[in-house]
């Protein structure tokens, strides 16, 4: 129950998360011409087309599994050009949800409104996750997410805030795997990263 949650703050901690886009993420932003941009506290990863996400909370649920873990503070924005306007939206303050299988962010159009928390992904355990503790402070963790596949909000969103060609967008985007998200918590401390929720600019 969520009385018996133990959320951790871990913006002090080497807490990230990597989402990394797979080759067939990549293809289709180069058919729709689109560009990831990360923004806040996001920035890329060592490795091409991967974007680290610093976690800045994990909530531990029963049996001392992690049940959620949030980058707050962390934005994708994903947009393009369009007859010379940009047109996109922002993906931010991500939050993984173990429970329903969803990674859902705050996503807000260019020139929208945000809907909260909407679903994005969802996804399912490649590698299963490794927890230790040292209480109080101490936690290191390892997961991989994979199966990455956009809900139907997510399509939705994105085929109206990007103004994608609906037709084709509709048959394309259902079928992607967009990848995988590594988690990663080792032992130290890093310079703590903001635990503000992002808000675009409009």
């Amino acid at each position: 129950t969520s009385a018996q949650a133990l959320t951790i703050p871990t913006a002090s901690l080497n807490a990230n998360s990597i989402q990394t886009f797979s080759q067939d993420a990549l293809d289709s932003f180069e058919l729709f011409k689109v560009t990831v941009t990360p923004l806040g506290n996001a920035y890329p990863a060592a490795t091409p087309n991967a974007y680290v996400l610093p976690v800045t909370s994990i909530t531990i649920g029963s049996g001392l599994k992690i049940a959620s873990g949030e980058a707050k503070g962390s934005a994708l924005e994903i947009s393009r050009t369009v007859n010379g306007a940009k047109r996109g939206v922002t993906l931010a303050n991500f939050k993984i949800d173990f429970q329903q299988s969803l990674v859902l962010a705050d996503t807000t159009p260019i020139g929208g409104v945000t809907a909260p928390m909407a679903p994005v992904y969802s996804f399912v355990k490649l590698k299963d996750l490794s927890v230790k503790y040292k209480f109080p402070f101490t936690i290191t963790a390892d997961e991989q997410l994979g199966q990455l596949f956009l809900t139907p909000e997510a399509i939705e969103a994105q085929i109206t805030s990007l103004q994608l060609p609906r037709v084709l967008a509709s048959a394309v985007l259902p079928q992607l795997d967009f990848g995988t998200i590594d988690i990663d918590v080792v032992l130290g401390f890093r310079k703590a990263v903001s635990t503000k929720a992002y808000v675009p600019a409009q």
